[in-house]
């Protein structure tokens, strides 16, 4: 069974968010550098963000259970923080290089929109996010091994695929309305961004009670969704046209 839970999870974890790759970001390679820089910098708040936490556990007590457990909570927390600050940073660096285009391109325009900046920055966030959570994961999932054999739960894998899943969207949406809310100057969009990646993150304490992370996760995703789809210009009506397969009347921005 190893082979088919390799391959089921990854499809899982990572086949919808590669879906979207293939037809909406590899096309234009403007959007390529846009993902692949959005990737480097949320790498770079990880690394930081373990360096951190790195140097708390080697500096504190490995037999203090209580201070252990808090130190990961810190290290949670400060991760989610300092990623945030890393997609506000690459948030002006988009805007800086969107004023660039703007200053080069002949007809006053740049090729690229800061709606799609932000879709294809939060992409980029989400896959490597991704990556990260399942490389090794899969890689034990390949055997030798039996899930569950010592009473654990049978799940683990199933739950894992899912959770990168919905982390991977979550981090599209969040870069959507993160940068709607620096565009705007609603300081509450970032705030709301914040607090529900503190949700979703904080949740995982509750495993292996997978019930207790993975629906208000879903759940937060699909608010995410669907105001971020608002925020990109779309409506109930085209919505409902677009699942009939009609053409839509004011489509949101293509990659928006």
């Amino acid at each position: 069974m190893t082979l088919p839970v390799f391959f089921g999870c990854s499809f899982i974890a990572f086949g919808p968010a590669l879906g979207l790759l293939l037809f909406t970001v590899l096309r234009d390679p403007l959007r390529v550098i846009v993902l692949v820089a959005g990737a480097f910098f949320w790498l770079v708040s990880l690394l930081l963000s373990s360096l951190v936490w790195f140097i708390a556990v080697k500096a504190s007590d490995p037999g203090d259970e209580p201070l252990q457990k808090g130190l990961l909570i810190f290290g949670v927390l400060f991760s989610v923080l300092l990623q945030e600050a890393f997609r506000f940073l690459y948030y002006k660096l988009l805007r800086k290089a969107v004023e660039g285009l703007v200053t080069l391109s002949e007809d006053g325009c740049s090729p690229i929109s800061i709606q799609q900046m932000a879709y294809v920055a939060g992409l980029g966030f989400g896959l490597m996010s991704g990556a990260f959570s399942m490389i090794n994961l899969l890689a034990d999932a390949l055997g030798p091994g039996t899930v569950g054999i010592h009473g654990d739960s049978q799940l683990y894998f199933l739950t894992s695929a899912f959770m990168t899943m919905v982390m991977i969207f979550l981090h599209t949406f969040w870069g959507i309305l993160f940068f709607h809310g620096c565009e705007t100057q609603h300081w509450w969009e970032m705030a709301a961004v914040i607090l529900t990646h503190l949700i979703v993150s904080g949740s995982t304490f509750w495993n292996p009670l997978y019930v207790g992370s993975l629906i208000p996760s879903y759940l937060l995703m699909f608010a995410t969704a669907a105001w971020a789809y608002i925020l990109s210009g779309g409506c109930t009506r085209n919505l409902l046209r677009s699942l009939r397969g009609q053409q839509s009347e004011t489509s949101p921005q293509p990659g928006s």
